[in-house]
């Protein structure tokens, strides 16, 4: 018997064995349900034999079945070890990265780089911080290899991963009246000035969006370039501020500001790993997206475990 089954049909079979149900399958492999069935119908028509059998709503593989989904299984772990390799001899352990963040992921951004150098040292960087203006411009001109971000737009061609959540917080300088509070009402906030980042950032673009919903109208007193500045002003008692969690870490620790108890908050964003589209991805960069991807909540949270309930 001479089979030609190709990748693709054995990565079908598989997918269709664990998940039971070739609709499922359809939907994690990004196919059509006819798409997938007329696979299998083709693998079925090469062994002459079928590979599934109905049981109710779900399928279950027939003994032949059984057979080409452990040849199938055995050859996607072959395959993917062939990946890796490739990868290596490649240059995956070696390398450069030019990456761009804003100032607000700096100190959570230093902390995976430690971790990630590490475990890659032939693997160097890049960084620079801008603001949410200058990440864009980098990313369109292709200038960078990969950028976080709190949010990106949808009209640039940009691939975008979630990799964290990024909760925006209220914090005031302690002995403020609201200082010990709890379940502050968005209402009593409007009493308040606030010090808040300049328009176009992606803090304030969340701020205005979260208080919009909720029929909310604060009070500005001054508008700031960084987040730095938001938290002297702040610990200056200049008004309330509002700011990620991720940056707060020194100023809670040295007691210059807290962060206040409001219902409906924080306001949950995510953090975002982006690169344009047209960036060919190199096998360094690969590496570092899934480091990041699985590690970072981890490390961060590792760091200050006092901080992690929030997210």
């Amino acid at each position: 018997m001479s089979l030609h089954i190709t990748f693709r049909q054995l990565e079908i079979i598989a997918c269709v064995a664990k998940q039971q149900s070739i609709t499922h399958a359809a939907e994690f492999l990004h196919l059509s349900q006819p798409a997938v069935s007329m696979q299998i119908k083709q693998i079925e028509s090469l062994i002459g034999m079928p590979l599934l059998e109905k049981n109710g709503k779900k399928f279950t593989l027939t003994q032949a079945g059984i057979i080409v989904k452990d040849y199938a299984e055995k050859m996607l772990a072959s395959h993917n070890i062939l990946e890796q390799q490739l990868a290596k001899l490649a240059g995956a352990e070696e390398g450069h990265l030019n990456l761009v963040v804003p100032e607000t992921a700096n100190q959570f951004v230093t902390l995976v780089l430690a971790q990630f150098s590490k475990l890659h040292p032939g693997i160097s960087f890049h960084l620079e911080i801008h603001n949410r203006e200058g990440l864009l411009e980098s990313l369109k001109d292709l200038t960078t290899d990969l950028a976080i971000m709190g949010q990106a737009p949808l009209k640039l061609d940009l691939v975008t991963k979630a990799f964290m959540k990024n909760p925006l917080v209220i914090i005031a300088p302690p002995g403020h009246p609201l200082d010990g509070k709890q379940k502050i009402s968005l209402h009593e906030l409007m009493k308040n000035k606030f010090v808040v980042r300049e328009p176009g950032s992606g803090t304030r673009i969340a701020m205005q969006r979260f208080f919009g919903e909720h029929g909310i109208q604060l009070k500005t007193s001054m508008e700031m370039p960084s987040n730095e500045a938001i938290k002297q002003a702040v610990a200056a008692g200049l008004g309330l501020g509002i700011i990620s969690l991720h940056t707060l870490q020194q100023e809670l620790a040295l007691k210059q500001v807290i962060i206040l108890q409001v219902e409906k908050m924080p306001i949950i964003r995510n953090w975002y790993l982006v690169h344009h589209k047209k960036k060919i991805l190199s096998p360094a960069m690969v590496l570092f997206i899934q480091y990041v991807m699985k590690n970072t909540q981890e490390i961060w949270s590792s760091k200050y475990p006092e901080l992690a309930s929030f997210l």
